[in-house]
């Protein structure tokens, strides 16, 4: 791995260092690749997160199909079955992948790989590492395979701010310091062919577990450069983030109630045996709606982890050490819980190789949608995609490395314009979006989000990373008006039953976004960073 990009010539560009980014570098090897990194390389990626696991059908009795069709499940009518399959199908050859690059998977007494439960899967096919380190370990082994790698350079502490354009093809980008105060410039890359593996958009959201990178400037950008966006009104509330006040809020992994921890009230009532047939398994949507209902109507929500007595501690350190350093001994008391901004289902909309609606963009990873997981997620899906995707992504460009582009770009949006930010206008908007746009919605919330979101815009112009949560938060709430019906994670109290004849996905340009947005505040549309087409 080098660290030098700038001075390399390669033409490969992947933005984020996560794992949807690292897992495609890997694969495109031995082809000169770009890793684009907000954070420190091996820090900041939603991915190290990731406590739960990764799902694949190992176990005996266990296939694709049934994988498959417990996605289809969770998914509420809008999951594409063939993405789903091939998925399910692929998970196999995946997994092989990660134990190759070191992933300590945990393993049973005799040496076979160990399988976990959790939500909305009707058997066991969760790998762990240590019960809720999964995701650290998994980032580990694959962060130390890439700096293993010569063909792999990464660019640390810069961000995307933009998708260079020229003849209705992505031919470099724009990039910023990811350190407002970093005395770093600008740069741009031109590429061959730019993947954007940048995450989610969980800091749109007061209250999100994802951390400050996941700022959904990847969904902003592309939109900008005339992606199609899909399904973007789906964004998953985890029912059990550990409400101790910390932002990003510490996850309680679901793993926890696949072991029979309960969620219970300030009362000592399993309010999920009245809400769900499958009670606190149920899928992710339906619970993490429970556990509002009992926050906001003051009886508190709380998971009880007695039941897995000492045990805890070791098999889910991540938890332990968290409520220890709240001062909470989750062994002998419950911990309290609230919903939060957890995972986008929504994003660029992709083909089957990964391969968006502009010519010369590729994404993979949450920053996508793909169709695999519909209106609600299946636990641990996220991860399996990411390297499904990953693999197919790196597959589809070595196939076909477009020309390089000329390096004489006259111009990028705003590049040399002063860059302002108040913290004040980001933190309006998070609180917004949690208020307006969250577990349940309605057209009043929902108009009153664009109202704002409109008026932030023309307010704040001349920050790039605002003018990009902007964005995005448009889509997700534009989309959010759009769909009138209560299906997955989208509740709407004045829609509160799904209508089979919006059984389907959405699709969403930005233009479309605007003019929605224009309806619903009652203004003219606000400006916005350009993106830049030459030719």
């Amino acid at each position: 791995m080098r660290t030098d990009a700038h001075r390399t010539g390669n033409h490969i560009v992947v933005v984020g260092a996560g794992l949807a980014g690292l897992f495609t570098a890997l694969k495109l090897a031995p082809l000169p690749v770009t890793v684009i990194s907000p954070a420190p390389f091996g820090e900041g990626a939603s991915s190290l997160w990731a406590q739960a696991g990764i799902a694949a059908a190992l176990a005996e009795g266990d296939t694709p199909e049934d994988h498959a069709a417990d996605t289809v499940r969770a998914g509420a009518g809008i999951v594409d079955e063939a993405v789903a399959l091939f998925m399910a199908r692929e998970a196999r050859q995946r997994i092989e992948d990660l134990l190759r690059y070191g992933v300590p998977f945990d393993k049973d007494l005799e040496g076979r790989l160990a399988l976990g439960h959790e939500a909305a899967h009707r058997t066991n096919r969760i790998l762990h590492v240590k019960g809720d380190t999964a995701g650290r370990a998994i980032m580990g082994a694959i962060t130390e395979a890439a700096r293993a790698t010569p063909s792999i350079t990464v660019l640390e502490g810069y961000t995307a701010r933009d998708l260079i354009v020229r003849n209705g093809r992505v031919q470099g980008i724009a990039l910023a310091p990811a350190d407002r105060d970093s005395d770093k410039e600008g740069l741009v890359l031109p590429a061959r062919a730019v993947v954007l593996a940048t995450g989610g958009a969980g800091q749109i959201y007061a209250i999100t577990t994802n951390p400050r990178e996941a700022r959904g400037e990847g969904v902003a950008i592309a939109a900008r450069a005339g992606a199609v966006i899909a399904d973007a009104e789906f964004v998953q509330f985890h029912p059990t983030a550990i409400d101790i006040g910390r932002d990003p809020a510490p996850l309680a992994t679901e793993a926890l109630r696949g072991e029979g921890a309960l969620l219970i009230n300030s009362k000592g009532e399993r309010f999920m045996r009245a809400v769900h047939e499958d009670a606190d398994l149920g899928p992710r949507d339906v619970v993490a709606r429970a556990v509002y209902r009992e926050v906001v109507g003051g009886r508190g929500a709380f998971l009880d982890c007695r039941p897995l007595g000492p045990a805890l501690v070791d098999d889910f350190p991540t938890v332990a050490a968290t409520c220890r350093s709240a001062g909470i001994d989750a062994t002998q008391e419950p911990i309290p819980v609230a919903p939060a901004a957890h995972y986008h289902m929504g994003g660029i909309l992709t083909d089957a190789q990964g391969r968006s609606t502009v010519d010369g963009l590729w994404a993979c990873g949450e920053v996508t949608s793909t169709g695999a997981h519909g209106a609600n997620r299946l636990a641990s899906n996220s991860l399996l995609e990411a390297v499904v995707f990953g693999a197919r992504v790196a597959t589809d460009i070595a196939a076909a490395v477009p020309p390089l582009p000329s390096r004489n770009f006259a111009s990028v949006a705003r590049e040399n314009d002063p860059v302002r930010h108040d913290a004040e206008p980001e933190q309006t908007l998070r609180r917004t979006m949690s208020a307006e746009v969250g577990v349940i919605r309605d057209a009043g919330s929902l108009s009153k989000a664009l109202a704002t979101i409109v008026t932030l815009e023309r307010e704040n112009d001349g920050d790039p990373q605002l003018a990009n949560m902007l964005t995005t938060a448009k889509l997700v709430t534009a989309a959010a008006l759009t769909r009138k019906e209560s299906r997955g994670a989208q509740f709407r109290s004045d829609y509160p039953t799904s209508d089979e004849g919006q059984a389907k996905r959405s699709f969403l340009t930005l233009s479309k976004a605007e003019e929605v947005a224009r309806e619903a505040a009652g203004v003219s549309s606000p400006p916005q960073l350009r993106v830049v087409s030459q030719g």
